[in-house]
């Protein structure tokens, strides 16, 4: 077959690019006598084993597919007509930010990441122009949809809960962590560590507990912060970073209540934003955290799990959506909404090494079973099933 896929989102910082990127690439690198057309809304990276179509746009869709943005119906229908030029037997859109219309009578499977927008809808689009937008765009996807996918069965119940769709319409995918992340060296990890401390501007005696993600309201960075709170006032070298977009690119933030919260608590000495990083930093602050943090209302999968275990260090989660799922026995679980609760998760990692060493072995154990070569046999099998056996 002749497979089309929708490679957008190629350069979007946010979970959703990384999926596209690694899904993508490990697809192509599959053995498989399927051919890949992608199409790209500027120029494609180098050495891609495919046919990729670049396709004009006067906004770069990772300014204009995102929550306060918008894409004008050109671009769209760009990208429609791109598509109907290449005879494709099936069309793949791996996050379903970036939809644009599907020629008629093309099948396609649409990528659902979660449900989260419509769970806590005003925790994610504040603003009802927004909220509109969203919905009707979802609303158009589904409906041309031949097939759905997502990435974790936590996610598919949410999809059919809030969204209403049918259990066997949605297939299921995974997602796994890059080869950067892993546990450090041991010969030098005192001095990795100790540079690393020296580039945040910690002190020497430090240590941390890390956050990864985007700062919308639902990631619940203000539970993590009250948390964070009462372990500060217990020891003074405990620290707490904040890894990612402060500016969210363009998805609704809280950073403002957030630094009031940090100002009001006085912990702006003890809680650090390092921005957007790169994967070999990031790896390196995962494995040199206690423990990363992951207290979201929702997570459709959770990519700092994977990756937080990959570098054999535990992790503290929710006990809702995906995280459960994806952590097994890997961390320590706690209700998002209590803050005592994660404290106390954190407290145990924080004095406890015998149980930080258990959950660091039982980490790499959990990581292995995930990873993007599974991720994309699982796409792949749900894009064949778009289309009937006879016209493969």
């Amino acid at each position: 077959m002749r497979i089309g896929i929708d490679a957008s989102t190629w350069d979007n910082r946010r979970g959703f690019g990384r999926f596209t990127r690694e899904l993508v690439s490990a697809m192509l690198q599959l053995p498989t006598a399927h051919r890949f057309v992608l199409f790209f809304d500027g120029a494609p990276p180098p050495h891609l084993n495919a046919e990729c179509v670049p396709v004009t746009q006067q906004r770069p869709v990772t300014e204009s597919a995102v929550a306060e943005g918008s894409r004008s119906a050109r671009d769209l229908l760009r990208f429609t007509s791109a598509v109907a030029g290449r005879k494709l037997d099936v069309l793949f859109y791996p996050a379903v930010y970036s939809w644009f219309p599907c020629p008629p009578g093309l099948p396609n499977l649409v990528t659902l990441h979660d449900a989260i927008a419509e769970h806590y809808p005003a925790l994610v689009f504040p603003q009802w122009r927004y909220r509109t937008m969203w919905r009707l765009k979802l609303r158009l996807a589904r409906w041309q949809a031949s097939r759905l996918l997502t990435v974790s069965a936590a996610a598919r119940e949410e999809i059919c809960t809030y969204m209403g769709e049918a259990r066997n319409r949605i297939d299921l995918t995974t997602e796994g962590p890059k080869a950067v992340f892993k546990p450090l060296a041991t010969v030098d990890a005192a001095a990795q560590r100790h540079a690393l401390a020296a580039r945040l501007h910690l002190p020497a005696p430090a240590r941390w507990f890390s956050f990864v993600g985007g700062f919308g309201p639902h990631k619940n960075v203000l539970g993590l912060i009250d948390a964070f709170a009462h372990i500060a006032a217990e020891r003074t070298d405990v620290h707490l970073l904040l890894v990612g977009d402060a500016a969210s690119a363009g998805f609704h933030s809280n950073m403002e209540q957030i630094g009031a919260r940090l100002q009001a608590a006085n912990l702006a000495a003890r809680v650090h934003f390092t921005g957007f990083i790169d994967d070999d930093e990031l790896a390196l602050i995962y494995a040199t955290s206690i423990a990363t943090v992951l207290p979201s209302f929702s997570e459709g999968f959770g990519l700092p799990i994977v990756e937080s275990m990959a570098c054999g260090t535990p992790v503290l989660a929710a006990n809702v959506g995906s995280m459960p799922e994806v952590l097994g026995d890997a961390g320590l679980l706690f209700a998002p909404d209590d803050t005592p609760a994660i404290a106390a998760a954190m407290r145990r990692l924080r004095d406890d090494d015998a149980l930080s060493a258990e959950l660091r072995g039982r980490a790499l154990r959990r990581a292995a079973q995930f990873t993007w070569a599974q991720a994309a046999r699982m796409a792949l099998q749900s894009i064949e099933r778009c289309v009937p056996a006879s016209a493969r």
